[in-house]
């Protein structure tokens, strides 16, 4: 509970109609979560206008509204806050309402197009290890110390992501590492927090659905760095093209990572085999359990991001080398018989190339590639044939099969993949529609010590088709067809 005068710090205000010292017993920007004595955010959305719930929240008891516009019949014993933009407002109102608990922590943030949440992860599983109560949140899933919270976002909402950050301190957590999409920054939910440190990993083709142009994609993450202060530490990737262009902005003690160009924290592979990632971090010689180049730079990141909090370096590499990455990145098993089956959350066309580029440097002979890989409905679809003529370039077989189609109809999405494919590529997949069929049809055409990569979908346990979500794991799929067809 708080008055609401003391929770309207920062936020930038039209007028105030009504009790401005009125009591807050919560806050929302659901109309359907309302509670007695409340506050409601009428946010403009996407698909939604909260502006339209306005009436419904008071009927839930709601007694503050915070909005952009008065409606146009205002009750009385409700008091209105009219302010210029609602999402910026809530995220500050938010983060006073739960006692500012960003400033009670080390709360480090990373962005970029892929590697987010393996170096989120890691650092979580780093800091965690060398003693310190943390907590995470990321796509897979948050924690408060050891325990799991279910994650629906990337990055929760502003009244979600205080609240949990609440949580994390009441629990102890002194270090927290958080996900920071793109989304999460244009529609401010990250606003209003204070932030050590920020890491970027990359940015390639994504989100083209949401923000439209590939400059203005650029935009939005470079103002995350814009906005740290100067007691704060940026980390970005050397070897990046944007990656100078993301710090030039900011505040913040600038460093760098990398494998090729000059950088603070400097990699080089010495080995990259299925066993692991044999390499030299600012000379220091080290094995990793992690696999593949696109994992070098994550590891760089995190033992940049840990040195840059005072960590030990030669503690900080000792700690990674024992530890594995975020469930649904490059996760690999194996069969009776030696097919390696690898599930991957790579849904961009980078992400996608990454993967498979490393697969083939670490073939032995003439180990053949099978690819299953779709698109998801709803989203960007200028990538749609990128990522297929990428499956095709760099595998021996791909298959085309449904990822999470949505509201869309899988069948037409698989059409869009196939807009524009090369003669070479046309030669090289084939189209199952049923997801669990595509991977049983790539165990069957798998001879041993071929590699089967079954991407987009990772971590997830669902499969969403008209909004509905049904049970679907890759890796419990291809481990059932292994056993069905004895391989």
């Amino acid at each position: 509970m708080a008055v609401l005068s003391d929770i309207l710090y920062k936020v930038s205000l039209v007028a105030i109609q009504g009790n401005s010292n009125a009591m807050v017993t919560a806050i929302t920007i659901d109309s359907r979560k309302v509670v007695a004595g409340g506050l409601y955010a009428a946010i403009n959305g996407v698909s939604v206008d909260g502006h339209d719930y306005i009436d419904a929240a008071i009927a839930n008891g709601a007694s503050v509204i915070v909005c952009n516009h008065l409606p146009q019949g205002v009750k009385p014993n409700v008091t209105y806050v009219q302010v210029v933009d609602t999402s910026v407002a809530i995220a500050h109102i938010a983060h006073h309402f739960y006692g500012r608990p960003s400033e009670q922590i080390k709360l480090v943030g990373v962005t970029g197009t892929n590697g987010k949440t393996t170096i989120a992860t890691l650092l979580y599983k780093l800091f965690s290890t060398l003693g310190y109560q943390c907590g995470l949140i990321s796509t897979v899933q948050n924690h408060i110390g050891d325990t799991i919270v279910p994650s629906t976002h990337t990055t929760p909402d502003a009244v979600a992501l205080n609240a949990l950050l609440a949580s994390m301190v009441e629990a102890g957590c002194t270090y927290v590492f958080m996900e920071c999409s793109s989304h999460a920054i244009h529609q401010h939910r990250i606003t209003g927090l204070r932030f050590e440190g920020a890491v970027f990993s990359n940015i390639t083709h994504d989100h083209l659905d949401y923000h439209k142009t590939f400059e203005e994609y650029i935009r939005v993450k470079k103002l995350f760095f814009d906005g740290l202060t100067s007691d704060a530490f940026a980390i970005s990737n050397a070897d990046d093209k944007r990656g100078s262009v993301m710090l030039q902005n900011t505040a913040a003690k600038k460093m760098y990572y990398g494998l090729k160009n000059a950088a603070t924290f400097k990699g080089k592979i010495l080995d990259n085999a299925l066993t692991g990632l044999h390499m030299l971090v600012n000379e220091q010689e080290v094995h990793f359990r992690m696999i593949g180049e696109f994992n070098a730079y994550n590891l760089l990141a995190v033992y940049g991001a840990a040195v840059s909090m005072q960590q030990s370096p030669a503690e900080v590499l000792r700690v990674l080398s024992m530890l594995t990455g975020a469930e649904g990145r490059f996760d690999y098993s194996i069969s009776k018989s030696g097919i390696i089956a690898i599930v991957d959350y790579a849904h961009t066309p980078d992400a996608l190339e990454n993967v498979l580029t490393t697969i083939k440097k670490l073939r032995k002979g003439y180990e053949r590639i099978i690819t299953v890989v779709g698109c998801g409905g709803d989203r960007d679809k200028t990538k749609r044939p990128i990522m297929a003529q990428a499956a095709c370039d760099l595998s021996d077989h791909v298959i085309l099969t449904s990822d999470n189609p949505r509201t869309e109809n899988p069948e037409v999405i698989l059409q869009d993949m196939q807009q524009g494919l090369s003669s070479a590529a046309k030669r090289k997949y084939e189209v199952v529609v049923e997801r669990d069929a595509a991977i049983a049809k790539a165990v069957i055409l798998a001879m041993p010590e071929d590699i089967i990569l079954i991407a987009g979908k990772g971590h997830e346990k669902y499969q969403e088709i008209m909004g509905v979500k049904h049970p679907f794991d890759d890796k419990l799929i291809v481990q059932q067809a292994f056993q069905q067809h004895n391989k």
